[in-house]
């Protein structure tokens, strides 16, 4: 039962500014309602991580190594994010001391990791392929939180996993003659884990980290892991200069490099960052869901790749299994919320 109010009490009425009751108190609708251009954002960071596989593709193709293509993603996109990311951090050189475990976990397993399987699982399969199998890293995190915190998965949640399983028997495509590669499904799999630990790592409260210092020092982690693999021969770390094709056109090989680390990397994390703050995470979260249909138009448009009819129907079941999991997840309303609401 709520306090009784000072009026209920013959008591003078005083009128203070609303404050936060939970760790992501603002309403996406709300914040779409005062900055509309958050979905335009939204809709550019899907966008910008869409062309990673179909960028890293043809480099790959020409003799470029998984761990060396990352590098230069990852790389790139530190390079170009590090001044902004100073400036946010503003001298307080503390907090990089302070996460540093949080840092070190975010660059090696979301950003490097998570990217070397992917690139890897882009080289046997179809871009849009092996990111809808990275995208059943969303259900992962479902296990997650119920083995870790108990808690325990709701009817939709149920379902949503449920059409994600069916969505990638569809994916694997088992009735084709052609068969299947285990071992490009194996790489995507292990990229949905990757992509599972960003969600859970990204959903900490980080007190006084601005994300864009989380975002670029995580890239330069990465990288650093990645060269310092390939260094002691852990990773194949093998490049080439030949020209690489986009759409029937040959253009240089680091047209693709620069594109990779400026549009996949700088720009996808730092609008992601602006839109996440425009819309809340629950909005951006949804809307980073079209970043599947971006990958597929990429790799049609630019590499004349398109998936099986019984794929994209695979596909299709994903999102839509890993929506019905969102949306049981932001029915998930602590009741001091809604004593919030009641009382506004």
């Amino acid at each position: 039962m709520m306090p009784a109010t000072d009026a209920e009490k013959g008591g003078t009425v005083t009128t203070t500014p609303a404050t936060p009751t939970t760790t992501d108190p603002q309403d996406g609708l709300a914040r779409v309602r005062r900055a509309p251009g958050g979905l335009l954002l939204a809709l550019i960071t899907a966008a910008a991580f869409g062309t990673s596989g179909t960028l890293a593709k043809p480099l790959l193709e020409a003799g470029w190594s998984s761990g060396a293509t990352v590098a230069a993603r990852v790389g790139v996109g530190a390079l170009v994010l590090l001044v902004p990311a100073l400036l946010a951090l503003r001298g307080r050189w503390h907090l990089l001391r302070e996460h540093a475990a949080l840092i070190l976990a975010y660059g090696v397993i979301p950003i490097a990791g998570c990217q070397w399987a992917y690139f890897n699982a882009v080289q046997r399969l179809e871009v849009g392929v092996a990111l809808m199998l990275e995208y059943l890293g969303l259900v992962l995190v479902v296990g997650w939180l119920w083995i870790r915190h108990g808690r325990r998965p709701r009817r939709l949640t149920l379902v949503g996993v449920v059409l994600s399983l069916a969505g990638l028997a569809l994916i694997l495509d088992l009735t084709s003659a052609t068969g299947v590669d285990l071992i490009g499904v194996a790489w995507g799999l292990l990229a949905a884990v990757g992509l599972a630990t960003y969600f859970i790592l990204s959903a900490r409260e980080i007190d006084g980290l601005p994300p864009l210092v989380l975002a670029t020092f995580g890239l330069g982690v990465g990288a650093v892991v990645l060269l310092a693999g390939g260094a002691v021969g852990l990773l194949p770390m093998s490049t080439a200069t030949a020209d690489v094709a986009f759409a029937g056109q040959d253009v240089p090989w680091w047209v693709a490099v620069l594109s990779l680390g400026v549009i996949a990397a700088a720009v996808a994390y730092a609008v992601g960052i602006a839109a996440a703050r425009a819309l809340g995470s629950k909005v951006a979260s949804f809307l980073g869901l079209t970043e599947v249909l971006f990958a597929v138009l990429f790799a049609w448009l630019l590499l004349g790749e398109l998936p099986a009819w019984i794929q994209l129907l695979g596909g299709v079941l994903i999102v839509v299994g890993v929506v019905a999991v969102k949306l049981d997840e932001a029915d998930r309303v602590p009741a001091v919320e809604a004593d919030a609401t009641l009382a506004a």
